[in-house]
């Protein structure tokens, strides 16, 4: 790890974040961390939706011994923030994964790891730390570790990492299943965009070894994953299994035939589809269909705490935050990471106090202004058994 850089105090929220990167990150990082697919309707709308919820609060309610802490799958975390799963962080900051990781375990954030991390899965694991367990009950506990996984063209290369994963500690699998092709990235193409030297996937073999290039899509489709390979997954390895990407209700009930042990509502940031819906609009009609009977996490957009308390307030048990990770990352490393998580969640708190919640088990649809129920959540109570 290099020397630790402040945060400059003019530093006040998420975006401000991205204002400091936008400063030290090349034009050819920007596009690629920060661009979406074709026009970006979908990277734009991600946002614009959360704010266009609006909060209901109710007054005069005790809010004594409030707290963040939550449950998600059986383990205890000291608030519901997680990091999403971003590939070659090394891009941002010499320190990548590492300083994200040290930045996660300080603040009690969830860390999920991309298959495509520039540092290796094992040096991550080191990194946040050996144990994940409280042992005192004064003791704050850390977030969860997981490994987000992108099915391989070739299933041994899949299963020698979901044994990797396994034994570095990981305590989940995160299965991406939104993304079985680049998405139409203009932004990144115009500048040009290729990895620099010294910086690649550190856990995959060199692309040249894969058997499968990366620019024929007939061969990449003809191993795209299923809902076999789903099924597979879940029996093969003793760690719960998530999957990423998921934004219509009978996908999720699907996932819960399969034994999947939750869900994240995700369009992968607007990288890959555009003119996909918003998660802020798909999260309530998934979180219907699959009710308490598996965790469901949404991502895309969030920058504030309001917006994590809507996604509470929707059906989400938690979120997760890719891009201001970056942001941080970029121009002050693990104290910048630190930093970011620390307003995200202060800012949940202040929203909680306000709205008259004091734990997030009092976070519900009453304290968002009705609006009129999109398709989606029709569909979803039509498939409701009464």
């Amino acid at each position: 790890m290099q020397t630790l850089t402040p945060v400059p105090a003019r530093v006040v929220n998420l975006h401000d974040h991205a204002i400091e990167a936008k400063k030290v990150l090349s034009d050819s990082a920007w596009a690629y961390f920060f661009g979406g697919a074709a026009d970006e309707v979908t990277l734009n709308a991600n946002g614009s939706a959360w704010q266009a919820l609006s909060l209901l609060p109710r007054v005069l309610t005790p809010l004594q011994g409030g707290h963040t802490r939550c449950q998600l799958l059986g383990r205890s975390m000291p608030h519901p923030i997680l990091l999403a799963p971003v590939a070659y962080q090394r891009l941002a900051h010499p320190d990548g994964e590492l300083a994200t990781a040290v930045a996660a375990a300080a603040q009690g954030a969830g860390l999920v790891l991309s298959t495509q991390s520039s540092t290796l899965l094992e040096e991550v694991s080191q990194a946040f730390g050996p144990s994940r367990t409280v042992t005192h009950a004064c003791e704050q506990p850390q977030g969860p570790l997981w490994f987000q996984l992108y099915w391989q063209p070739q299933q041994h290369i899949t299963e020698q990492l979901v044994a990797r994963a396994e034994a570095a500690g990981f305590e989940a699998l995160v299965l991406t299943v939104d993304a079985p092709v680049h998405g139409a990235r203009d932004r990144e193409r115009r500048a040009q965009f290729t990895l620099p030297d010294g910086i690649r996937a550190v856990n995959l073999p060199a692309v040249s070894d894969m058997g499968c290039p990366v620019n024929d899509i007939h061969r990449v489709l003809h191993h795209a994953p299923t809902w076999v390979q789903v099924r597979q997954l879940v029996a093969g390895t003793r760690l719960p299994v998530l999957l990423k990407g998921i934004l219509h209700p009978d996908d999720a009930r699907a996932a819960l035939d399969c034994g999947v042990a939750g869900v994240i509502v995700s369009n992968h940031g607007g990288r890959t589809l555009d003119t996909v819906t918003p998660t802020a609009a798909a999260l309530p009609a998934v979180a219907q269909a699959v009710g308490d009977q598996m965790a469901v996490l949404v991502d895309g957009g969030l920058r504030r705490g309001t917006d994590v308390f809507k996604a509470l307030a929707l059906g989400a048990h938690a979120v997760l935050i890719g891009r201001p990770v970056v942001h941080a990352l970029a121009h002050a490393g693990a104290m910048g990471v630190s930093h970011a998580i620390r307003l995200l969640r202060d800012e949940l708190e202040i929203a909680m106090a306000l709205c008259g919640c004091a734990t997030l088990d009092q976070i519900g649809r009453g304290h968002l202004m009705p609006t009129r129920d999109d398709w989606f959540t029709a569909q979803a109570r039509s498939r409701t058994p009464a």
